[in-house]
């Protein structure tokens, strides 16, 4: 046997204690998210002394040119591997938007525009059947009556005056 769910049941989660689910999870998101800011702060910093610390040894005067050198391709190859991983997150990126365009979008859009023009139709099937004949009834009811007020066959109204004496 089955029971009808009651009220609250049939209310959504958000909806029973909005307030203090709101108040939990944006506490909980800012520590997060502070602890991954000083997490990317302290990396700043840390790569900062670095760099530092390194020029600092290459300009001393035992360090020979060829160290510099040496140094400066390691950098540069560093740094290219850096763009392109980069490049590759870009490109998986791209691929996953593309993906949802063709597979999430396009449908919704092809669903909205499929029910636009049942709504067009609707509404020209409505002015047609509906509107337009309901709109020449009263110009024959209004032309005949004016008709038999002119030919005197119907009392005009007097005109009713809408303010209250009090």
């Amino acid at each position: 046997m089955e029971t009808e769910p009651t009220p609250k049941e049939l209310t959504p989660y958000r909806q029973q204690d909005s307030s203090s689910f709101d108040e939990r999870s944006s506490e909980e998101m800012t520590a997060s998210q502070k602890k991954t800011l000083i997490g990317i702060i302290a990396g700043v910093l840390l790569l900062i002394a670095a760099i530092i610390l390194g020029i600092w040894w290459l300009i001393q005067p035992t360090t020979d040119t060829a160290r510099v050198r040496d140094i400066f391709i390691i950098f540069m190859a560093f740094q290219s591997l850096l763009i392109g991983f980069t490049l590759v997150i870009l490109i998986v990126q791209l691929a996953r938007l593309i993906n949802l365009l063709q597979n999430e979008i396009k449908p919704i859009i092809d669903s909205t525009n499929e029910t636009v023009s049942n709504l067009r139709g609707t509404a020209a099937f409505l002015s047609e059947n509906l509107s337009e004949p309901i709109i020449k009834l009263n110009e024959y009811v209004a032309g005949l009556s004016e008709l038999f007020k002119v030919i005197g066959l119907a009392r005009k109204r007097p005109k009713t005056n809408n303010t209250r004496k009090e």
